[in-house]
């Protein structure tokens, strides 16, 4: 306990890492419980959020106590296969999700834009 320890004071981690971890390429059919199975095994989990929606499905959000923990959970489950998938384990980074959510948002707006307008973008 005490390498652990000497080990968390002395690493100065990456400005990406955080408690947040965003899992793609899961099965669809994975149950939560499999998932603190699987992710549990390196730390205290706050939070699992598995997406349920066409969009999200095969996604997932894990929230870890600790963010040692959540590097940990990283290093060994990236590319880790799960019913023969392999996992895509990532740090949650705010600001790219939201870009993501903005272009859906604006392309949305241009459609009702062009529809309001009359405007076609196909080549006639």
């Amino acid at each position: 306990m005490t390498t652990i320890t000497l080990r968390k004071g002395n690493t100065r981690l990456p400005p990406e890492v955080n408690r947040v971890l965003y899992v793609r390429n899961l099965p669809f059919n994975i149950t939560s419980e499999e998932m603190y199975d699987i992710f549990g095994k390196y730390g205290a989990i706050r939070q699992i959020r598995i997406g349920c929606n066409k969009d999200t499905k095969g996604t997932a959000f894990v929230v870890y106590e600790d963010i040692y923990d959540a590097k940990n959970a990283v290093d060994h489950l990236s590319g880790f296969n799960v019913a023969n998938r392999y996992l895509i384990v990532l740090y949650y980074q705010h600001a790219k999700m939201s870009k993501k959510f903005d272009q859906k948002k604006n392309e949305e707006d241009i459609v009702k834009l062009q529809e309001k307008y009359g405007v076609s973008t196909k080549d006639k």
